[in-house]
């Protein structure tokens, strides 16, 4: 365990105070749960964040990508674009335990930001300069010429260059199924060069990536699950295993 956490840049985070009860995110669970259980660790170079909607996955790695110092809506450190001050105050309460190193490299990708992280890179690129164009990390093909799927996968296939701190905010929301089995195995390769991923998803595919851990948030608190106990791998199996019945249930009057 000593030789994974020298490895981990983000080792755990807790809530450093309460957030005060007129914050809307005081009353999200995962905010309940994380005050009650003093600390959630990162045990894994993967983790999954998991639950139904209004859990405050999405809150949650908000507020450690902000901490951590990205952009509340995407992209590196370096990124200090605004097209709406939308992001919570969660950020304000959370301390988060780092590692020994310091990442050489970092993005945190939110899907429904994304086309502002686009759009921010052709209007920097816009202005003349002296180095080379900031989409050439990218692939070199402006990220709105290309489907949301291909300019999601442009840019971790091409800008994620590993030693690096990636949090992901639902990333298999422009995804094909094909394309998060691709985005699986860019994740194992970043991973053996020494990467760190914290990610919220609801995606069952996803969560099968072997060797991650799972942190399921539910009504009783936040446990760290398989992906076959998990809720969203249960209701999938269930319907794809017999989707007559289910429809039959679902749709019946």
């Amino acid at each position: 365990m000593a030789d994974i956490f020298g490895k981990l840049y983000i080792r755990s985070i807790r809530l450093a105070d309460m957030p005060p009860p007129r914050d809307y995110v005081s009353t999200l669970p995962v905010v309940r749960h994380l005050a009650k259980m003093g600390e959630l660790r990162f045990n894994k170079p993967v983790t999954f964040l998991v639950g139904e909607n209004g859990v405050g996955k999405s809150t949650l790695v908000e507020a450690l990508a902000v901490a951590m110092g990205f952009n509340a809506e995407g992209g590196t450190r370096n990124f200090q674009f605004s097209t709406e001050n939308t992001h919570s105050s969660l950020y304000e309460y959370l301390s988060v335990v780092k590692g020994l190193k310091y990442p050489k490299d970092g993005f945190f990708l939110r899907a429904e930001s994304f086309y502002n992280v686009a759009t921010n890179i052709d209007e920097l690129d816009s202005v003349p300069g002296f180095g080379p164009p900031i989409i050439d990390s990218y692939g070199g093909v402006s990220l709105h010429e290309q489907s949301h799927g291909e300019s999601f996968m442009a840019l971790v296939e091409n800008r994620f260059g590993g030693n690096g701190v990636y949090i992901l905010d639902e990333p298999e929301a422009a995804l094909s199924p094909m394309r998060v089995m691709t985005l699986m195995a860019r994740i194992n390769e970043l991973v053996k060069h020494n990467s760190q991923f914290i990610i919220s998803t609801h995606s069952p595919m996803l969560m099968t990536l072997p060797g991650a851990e799972i942190y399921e948030i539910g009504s009783r608190g936040i446990k760290s699950v398989s992906y076959e106990e998990t809720e969203h791998f249960q209701t999938m199996k269930n319907f794809l295993d017999a989707p007559e019945r289910s429809l039959k249930y679902l749709l019946e009057e």
